[in-house]
């Protein structure tokens, strides 16, 4: 383990909520990577109901929790995760991941050869292929720009990160945010100068969620998770970063066309009713053969039309200062 009278290399940082069935895996991964890559393991933990704290006290791991539950959203999370990180480099992965352990070691060692370098990602595996979602984003990682290996603008599924450069533009990660964490990360990065880079090793197995995968999409769209586009652009109004979210972001550009193709069934309704039908017809039809999947086809339209609604509720949810600190207890 590592020797406590001086200051490990990197923060291996978990951000949890209700994983009790994850989370022994995601720990032990964690603390075989840190002893490989001289770390430090810390569970913050967003006021889990269930047995996940319980379970990660068995551990020897720091052990923070979110005070206010009101404050809970995936960007809070990752930001309590990092808020006191005193080391040289810091790694986030979810509750319900697998950090393989030699990818850590090796994203360090990338950081320290490219100085311009701000964060290192790795491959990302999903194992729960059950549901719609996880299917269409399985099979985006061949084709996905950001997925592949060599410079990209954003880490989904997260990374190593040197914390110098997080410092210099304020915060990791803006706790306002329901999701796209991510990507608001990288477009604050970006704008301060700094790349981010993927390597070809393994670096986490993600479990993800199960079960039907409509009433997976209606539940984030009443979580606000679907809202996180919009607030992402909300808070890119006014700061140096919003041309690279407006240019990049292509969830907005889906949500523009979502609400342009809404504008134009309602003046057709109105207009020509007997074209209505064609109209439905057409985006279905072409997420269907570009899927190669009817049945995703299907889902990816009910996607758009509900990452739409979110984008519009992201842009008028309630903000926070993203640089106040989040209150919490330290349980180990």
């Amino acid at each position: 383990m590592v020797d406590p009278s001086r200051t490990p290399t990197v923060t291996i940082g978990i951000k949890a909520l209700n994983e009790e069935r994850h989370i022994a895996a995601a720990i032990e991964s964690a603390i075989a990577a840190a002893e490989l890559a001289d770390g430090t393991v810390l569970l913050a933990d967003s006021g889990s109901d269930d047995r996940t704290v319980g379970f990660a006290g068995a551990y020897p791991v720091r052990i923070v929790q979110l005070a206010d539950r009101a404050a809970r959203s995936c960007g809070a999370g990752a930001q309590l995760a990092f808020q006191d990180c005193e080391t040289e480099f810091f790694c986030l992965i979810d509750g319900d991941m697998v950090l393989q352990p030699a990818f850590v070691l090796a994203a360090i060692r990338y950081l320290r050869q490219h100085g311009d370098i701000a964060g290192v990602g790795g491959r990302v595996i999903e194992r729960n292929l059950e549901t719609e979602e996880f299917r269409i984003r399985a099979a985006a990682m061949a084709t996905e720009r950001h997925r592949r290996e060599g410079i990209v603008d954003r880490l989904d599924g997260g990374g190593v990160y040197r914390v110098a450069a997080l410092r210099s533009v304020g915060y990791f990660s803006d706790q306002n945010l329901k999701s796209f964490e991510e990507y608001d990360l990288a477009a604050r990065l970006a704008q301060g100068g700094w790349k981010l880079a993927r390597i070809s090793v393994d670096a986490v197995e993600h479990n993800g969620h199960g079960g039907n995968g409509y009433r997976l999409l209606w539940r984030r769209l009443r979580s606000g998770q679907l809202s996180g586009a919009g607030q992402v652009l909300r808070g890119a109004i006014g700061q140096g970063h919003l041309p690279i979210v407006l240019r990049q972001l292509k969830h907005l550009h889906v949500a523009m066309a979502i609400w342009l193709w809404w504008a134009i069934l309602v003046l057709t309704a109105v207009e020509m009713p007997a074209a209505l039908l064609p109209l439905l017809v057409l985006p279905v039809a072409f997420l269907a053969y570009r899927r190669r999947s009817v049945v995703l086809g299907i889902f990816s339209f009910a996607l758009w039309n509900a990452t739409a609604l979110g984008v519009v509720a992201g842009l008028f949810r309630r903000r926070v200062d993203p640089r106040r600190r989040l209150e919490a207890s330290v349980l180990k």
